[in-house]
Protein backbone atom coordinates (compact mmCIF):
# COMPACT_ATOMS: atom_id res chain seq x y z
CA UNK A 1 0.00 0.00 0.00
CA UNK A 2 2.93 1.96 0.48
CA UNK A 3 4.20 1.49 -2.84
CA UNK A 4 0.75 2.76 -4.31
CA UNK A 5 0.80 5.47 -2.33
CA UNK A 6 4.40 6.46 -3.48
CA UNK A 7 3.46 6.21 -6.72
CA UNK A 8 0.34 8.45 -6.46
CA UNK A 9 1.83 11.03 -4.60
CA UNK A 10 4.47 11.01 -7.42
CA UNK A 11 2.26 10.99 -10.26
CA UNK A 12 0.46 13.99 -8.87
CA UNK A 13 3.46 15.94 -8.42
CA UNK A 14 4.03 15.63 -11.91
CA UNK A 15 0.62 16.05 -13.51
CA UNK A 16 -1.97 17.69 -10.61
CA UNK A 17 -4.76 17.87 -13.29
CA UNK A 18 -5.23 14.31 -12.80
CA UNK A 19 -5.25 14.25 -9.09
CA UNK A 20 -9.12 13.34 -8.55
CA UNK A 21 -8.39 10.34 -11.25
CA UNK A 22 -5.32 9.50 -9.73
CA UNK A 23 -7.01 9.80 -6.26
CA UNK A 24 -10.11 7.62 -7.13
CA UNK A 25 -8.16 4.71 -8.66
CA UNK A 26 -5.71 4.48 -5.51
CA UNK A 27 -8.34 4.18 -3.02
CA UNK A 28 -10.45 1.53 -5.25
CA UNK A 29 -6.80 -0.25 -5.23
CA UNK A 30 -7.03 0.13 -1.63
CA UNK A 31 -9.68 -1.13 -0.84
CA UNK A 32 -9.69 -4.47 -3.39
CA UNK A 33 -5.81 -4.84 -1.20
CA UNK A 34 -8.11 -4.20 2.30
CA UNK A 35 -10.36 -6.86 1.16
CA UNK A 36 -8.27 -9.37 0.62
CA UNK A 37 -6.44 -8.84 3.91
CA UNK A 38 -10.18 -9.38 5.78
CA UNK A 39 -10.94 -12.47 3.14
CA UNK A 40 -7.19 -13.88 4.85
CA UNK A 41 -8.45 -13.57 8.03
CA UNK A 42 -11.88 -14.98 7.51
CA UNK A 43 -10.51 -17.55 5.90
CA UNK A 44 -8.09 -18.20 8.79
CA UNK A 45 -10.55 -17.74 11.61
CA UNK A 46 -12.63 -20.81 9.66
CA UNK A 47 -9.78 -22.93 9.33
CA UNK A 48 -9.01 -22.35 12.89
CA UNK A 49 -12.54 -22.65 14.66
CA UNK A 50 -14.37 -24.89 12.17
CA UNK A 51 -11.65 -27.16 11.04
CA UNK A 52 -13.56 -29.55 8.43
CA UNK A 53 -10.42 -31.75 8.39
CA UNK A 54 -10.75 -32.76 11.99
CA UNK A 55 -11.97 -35.90 12.20
CA UNK A 56 -11.64 -37.55 8.29
CA UNK A 57 -10.24 -40.45 8.07
CA UNK A 58 -9.59 -41.46 11.70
Amino acid sequence: MGLGLKGACEGIARNPDVSGKVTGTMILAFAFIESLAIYALVVSFILLFANPFVGVGA
